[in-house]
């Protein structure tokens, strides 16, 4: 029998012959065994060693838009392969639906972070978070918090039930900025994984060293971490506090995130009685995450929260839903089902439901029996989607998952009454609210957001386009307090800087400038015998300044602005109220015409460079104009950011728009793009 190879340190490993032959691994929905698997032989040391020194390295080398590139190449790559994960992922018993909802949703993970990372992070290799912080009271002394790329590896623990998704949502964040990854997958669909990895080292896509794999058990991986290494884990509370306690990881202060256990609730409002259109939207989104994947979901919903006068309808309707359910073969026809992961996840599910049955009853389905469609239902690892109900005091619906096709619906007769509740399960990753009430859904939403990562307000309005009760979404945060694990393991940017080491730098204003390569305000300006607007992107430098001006402000250019804009507020027009206006005291410009008198003040108007001002940022009126002031604009190059591979970049512009006598009435940054000397070539 094969057994699965690991990729380390720069090639496959097959394991040393262990004494027990390696684990066996089986088709989830016949029993063959198909692979075994081992990690025997591997030395972890090697291969931390070999992420930090060779796989580090080359991915620091890129910027940010070069390693969003390379995850924007993976996802084309892998969607051009994925009728062969398709074909793997049914030996998980899963569905042709489940298996895209896994492969496709880990290739969409990187084709979102390959979008972020081109449009909301600089084609750098440092990231300036936030703005300057003044630190003084003559601004020689001002602040900056950076983020760089930690020097160590991202490990990453995967569950079974996502063997494609789970490895790639973690994957993408940690190469955006700058770690190489270990994927560590869960044994019983380890085979699948195996595969996307095959997929991926046979690209040639990424840099060597960046993405390494073990298949099998992690030996003494962990004695070997360092502080600038981060561990990623998914799977159980239990296995996640066992990982958590590692010396090494305390001793060291090892970043760790997990995503845990987590009783996960649905709400149905009060006013979302039978017959209505969020009646039915409950009912087929709790029969969706108990059937999709099997309930094999860390989001599914485990518990169903329903006013009491609407609990037997509930049942009722899903229940109906259910029987139509075909549960089978994933390959057949119709088949809408499939297996567990395991027998073992099997046996689990039973133990989960016999101590859940104790807080009240099975109400549909049969827990060691299942009918199903082209498979042998001992052989493989099915169950029935069982459905059950339960008094809501009761410890067990709060405290016990059955990880598999299985909800338990539970009543409540006050707002209060469903938020108190819902803090019963002690932190969860994701929550949902059915409900047209928007009170009641402020109301819910307020009180349990506290043990929640992620909540959805599902209604008619929105229902057409959601993703549903619990999709991870990799722009929002995927992760959720206490027993869900307190972790946050994607959310946008917000995955990529936890991968990076945020530093505070103290500096004069023109020290921070070359250190973060953005020009910031006080440090020195390079004026020029040629318009900045002359030159090329490659002959910008950040502090490259004009000043221009000055321009006055006349009475009839306030009146020609207001006749030709239609905006005739009073302060701008009307002497007596503006007199009486306590910001202004008599008649004033209007901001907009402020903006538009310096954009005619430092515009270049021949054809050149610039091709296009797209946009301006951060606008501020801070001193009336009032008539006979003059103006003038002094326009700094603050920031460059070339693209890949268009013929031009970005280029922020500082404006500082000053009147007579020195003070700032407005400050803003123009946008503009502008054109590579080489593409005029």
């Amino acid at each position: 029998m094969a057994t699965l190879r690991s990729y380390v340190q720069g090639s496959w490993h097959s394991p040393t012959d262990p004494a027990d032959g390696g684990r066996p691994l089986h088709d989830a929905v016949t029993g063959e065994e198909i692979a075994r698997i081992s990690s025997a032989g591997i030395d972890f040391a090697g291969v931390l060693e070999h992420g930090r020194r060779v796989g580090g390295p080359a991915l620091r080398e890129l910027t940010f838009h070069q390693r969003a590139g390379l995850l924007k190449a993976l996802a084309g790559h892998l969607r051009e392969h994925r009728d062969e994960l398709y074909a793997v992922s049914t030996r998980t018993g899963a569905t042709l639906g489940d298996s895209k909802f896994d492969v496709d949703g880990g290739i969409g993970v990187l084709q979102a972070y390959a979008s972020k990372g081109r449009r909301e992070l600089p084609n750098e290799t440092v990231y300036v978070d936030g703005g300057v912080e003044p630190l003084s009271r003559g601004g020689t002394f001002v602040g900056q918090h950076l983020a760089t790329s930690l020097r160590g590896v991202a490990v990453q623990v995967n569950a079974f039930n996502f063997p494609v998704w789970g490895p790639l949502e973690k994957l993408a964040p940690a190469f955006l900025a700058g770690v190489p990854s270990v994927i560590k997958p869960a044994s019983p669909t380890a085979f699948l994984a195996a595969k996307l990895v095959e997929l991926i080292v046979g690209s040639g896509l990424l840099p060597e060293g960046t993405l390494q794999f073990v298949a099998g058990g992690v030996g003494d991986l962990f004695d070997h971490l360092t502080e600038q290494d981060l561990v990623s884990f998914t799977g159980s509370a239990a296995t996640a506090a066992k990982l958590r306690t590692h010396p090494t990881i305390v001793g060291r202060a090892v970043r760790f995130t997990a995503e845990a256990d987590s009783l996960n609730l649905s709400i149905l409002g009060p006013d979302a009685a039978p017959g209505t259109p969020e009646f039915d939207l409950y009912v087929k989104s709790l029969v969706a995450e108990m059937t999709v994947k099997a309930g094999q979901k860390c989001t599914a919903i485990r518990r169903a929260f329903v006013p009491e006068q609407h609990v037997d309808a509930v049942v009722e309707a899903v229940s109906a839903r259910l029987a139509r359910t075909v549960i089978g073969n994933p390959a057949s026809e119709g088949v809408r089902m499939g297996a567990l992961a395991s027998l073992e996840q099997r046996e689990e599910v039973r133990r989960s439901v016999k101590a859940l049955a104790a807080a009240g009853r099975i109400v549909y389905g049969d827990a060691e029996k299942v009918e199903v469609l082209d498979a042998d239902p001992e052989r493989g690892a099915f169950v029935s989607p069982l459905l059950l109900t339960a008094d809501p005091g009761r410890a067990e619906p709060h405290e016990v998952e059955a990880f598999g096709p299985v909800s338990t619906v539970m009543p409540y007769t006050s707002t209060e009454q469903v938020i108190a509740l819902a803090a019963r399960g002690q932190g969860s990753l994701a929550g949902s609210v059915v409900t047209a009430d928007h009170a009641f859904a402020r109301d819910v939403v307020l009180g349990v957001a506290p043990w929640h990562g992620r909540l959805l307000v599902l209604n008619e309005r929105d229902a057409t386009e959601s993703t549903g009760h619990g999709s991870p979404l990799p722009a929002l945060v995927h992760g959720g307090p206490g027993r869900a694990g307190g972790g946050e393991e994607m959310g946008g940017i917000r995955g990529v800087l936890h991968h990076m080491q945020r530093t505070a730098v103290q500096a004069d204003p023109d020290t921070l400038t070359a250190i973060t390569g953005r020009w910031v305000q006080g440090a020195q300006r390079s004026e020029t015998d040629v318009h900045p607007f002359r030159k090329h992107l490659e002959e910008l430098r950040p502090g490259d300044t004009i000043v221009a001006g000055p321009r006055r402000v006349t009475q009839a250019d306030v009146e020609h602005f207001a006749e030709f804009t239609g905006d005739t507020f009073y302060a701008h027009m009307d002497a007596e109220a503006a007199a009486a206006n306590p910001l202004f005291g008599e008649r004033v410009a209007h901001g907009y015409l402020i903006v538009s008198l310096a954009a005619g003040l430092f515009v270049d108007p021949d054809p050149g460079p610039v091709l296009a001002n797209f946009g301006v940022d951060n606008l501020r009126f801070l001193t009336p104009v009032k008539f006979g002031d003059e103006l003038t604009v002094t326009l700094t190059c603050k920031q460059l950011t070339p693209r890949e591979s268009p013929g031009y970049g970005e280029v922020r512009w500082d404006a500082d728009v000053t009147r007579q006598d020195g003070e700032s009435v407005a400050r803003y940054e123009v946008l503009t793009l502008v054109a590579k000397k080489e593409a005029a070539r």
